[in-house]
């Protein structure tokens, strides 16, 4: 499994956005070259047709325009991954989720069944289409959504129609709101709303604890849910919770108690989550809320190996868009399980699954900004390759094409973003703390340009509209989307020349340090 998830809700962040953010990881020994693009309508298909379930799925014909960060390759398939549309709503799909085997008993996955035999002989089967997963669902879901809520209802409705051959939690934002979704077996699901003041941390496995089933089924303010899923939990017995103090009557619902533990009745609880998922939760946990006694003291109640934590919680300071691209890239720094540091032991330093792992292929941190005009709400923070050894480059949303620095091609190249942070990852990772210093010069000069370029052209067209020579409060004005445009690439040509002075420098202290090194004064 692959990917960890950082969702931000309005009241914790410093400047009132909604950050939907993800780190996209290839599963084992894989390394998926990324690039951040745009969709216009035009090139939305009509028809889509994936190419790991072999699904054809025919498509709304008004599509929004959006960004996303596909592969660069796209023989197997767009795997779309992360994006905001021109509706200026966030999508991040997916959290590869864990189901436990009563859920899946309940409700199998939908699995692509290849053509048995020859058509015409005898015992021939034709091929069954598998349901819609990771590689789908950016692109049949993004495009046509106006709401964070209207994505959680769209993608149910697709969950529902044709299943899923995997689990997946989803995440959308918009200007007031973060929901998250997961499904739940082949065909049903379960939403929650982010606390506006609260943070949820995302490993690889089912996470939603709390549930309010009433809400769920009745005004949806918090929670949303499978029409039909009070009768399918009643009809599998799926829900763990003890009963009841006694004398303590409760509310239910269709049978079902009003509240209960989802997590407890839907996910796994096994080893591998305790050494693969459990750490990353209680690492990032730990670090937003230090103030929480739960994680503190000699026997503290929640450890790297527990799996309880509460799904939401408090920071304890506001967050930035910087902060989160920052924390998903750690590796437990300055703790004993960190691959670099110098604490623990050979084992401990691996024991745990990092979140900043190897195989990251980008992380994408989406902002919605509310307290800008509608046409410059949405960020879209891109960060390709391993994260310890990255940037994130702020590229306004509402704009027609990224820089081609950001569009990575398939072959190897200093021209590409991607691939610059590949190399530098590779040549600095054997010698850490000697090109930590410069990796991190470089993070910081970058991304804070990133923040200077939003605060500029901010205040540029907000002047611009003053004078009435652009309108802000839409999203297709031709003349505030080229400035956009232009001062993205101006933000990615600077990236780029200091991204090649960094490759230089971390090739420079690699070379130096060569085993067939021999000069004349060595004896």
């Amino acid at each position: 499994m692959a990917c960890t998830t950082l969702l931000v809700g309005r009241l914790a962040t410093n400047d009132g956005s909604t950050i939907v953010a993800r780190n996209e990881d290839g599963e084992d020994f894989s390394f998926d070259p990324k690039k951040l693009v745009v969709v216009n309508p035009e090139d939305q298909p009509r028809t889509y047709t994936g190419v790991a379930n072999h699904l054809t799925i025919e498509l709304p014909d008004n599509p929004l325009r959006y960004t996303c960060t596909p592969h660069a390759d796209p023989a197997n398939g767009v795997w779309a991954e992360t994006g905001i549309n021109a509706a200026n709503v966030s999508m991040s799909a997916t959290e590869t989720i864990s189901a436990n085997a009563r859920v899946l008993g309940a409700d199998p996955l939908v699995a692509y069944q290849p053509a048995q035999g020859k058509p015409g002989d005898a015992d021939y089967k034709p091929e069954v289409p598998g349901g819609i997963g990771e590689e789908n669902l950016p692109t049949i879901t993004l495009p046509y959504i106006h709401s964070a809520r209207e994505g959680v209802q769209r993608l149910g409705m697709l969950v529902e129609k044709y299943g899923t051959y995997e689990t997946n939690g989803v995440a959308f934002g918009d200007a007031d709101d973060v929901w998250y979704w997961e499904n739940i077996g082949g065909h049903h699901w379960i939403a929650r709303r982010v606390p506006d003041d609260c943070y949820v941390v995302q490993p690889n496995r089912q996470g939603i604890d709390h549930f309010d089933l009433a809400d769920a089924l009745g005004e949806q303010h918090d929670y949303m849910c499978s029409a039909d899923l009070a009768q399918w939990i009643r009809d599998h017995d799926l829900l763990m919770d003890m009963p009841a103090h006694e004398g303590d009557t409760g509310e239910t619902v269709q049978g079902l108690p009003r509240y209960f533990n989802a997590r407890i009745a839907f996910s796994t609880y096994t080893w591998l989550d305790q050494l693969y998922n459990a750490p990353r939760k209680w690492y990032l946990c730990r670090r937003l809320t230090p103030s929480d006694p739960r994680f503190q003291g000699a026997a503290p109640a929640f450890g790297p190996e527990s799996l309880d934590i509460p799904w939401a919680l408090r920071p304890d300071k506001k967050l930035s868009a910087s902060d989160v691209k920052d924390l998903l890239a750690t590796t437990y720094d300055g703790t004993e399980y960190d691959p670099y540091g110098t604490k623990g032991t050979p084992e401990t330093r691996h024991q745990y699954r990092y979140v900043g792992i190897d195989r990251t292929s980008e992380c994408s941190v989406l902002c919605i900004r509310p307290n800008v005009p509608v046409a410059l709400r949405g960020v879209h923070w891109f960060a390709p390759a391993s994260g310890p050894f990255n940037t994130a480059v702020a590229m306004y949303a509402n704009v027609t094409t990224m820089p081609a620095y950001l569009d990575t091609p398939t072959a190897v190249t200093t021209d590409s973003l991607y691939w610059n942070n590949r190399l530098v990852a590779g040549l600095a990772d054997p010698q850490f703390f000697e090109s930590y210093e410069p990796i991190q010069g470089y993070r910081l000069n970058t991304m804070a340009q990133g923040y200077q370029m939003l605060h500029e052209t901010d205040a540029k067209l907000m002047a611009l509209a003053k004078e009435g020579t652009m309108n802000l409060d839409a999203m297709d004005d031709a003349a505030v989307q080229a400035e956009l445009a232009a001062a993205n690439q101006a933000l990615a040509d600077s990236v780029q020349a200091q991204t090649r002075s960094l490759l230089g420098t971390v090739l420079d202290q690699r070379t130096v340090a060569m085993k067939n090194a021999f000069n004349m004064n060595d004896h």
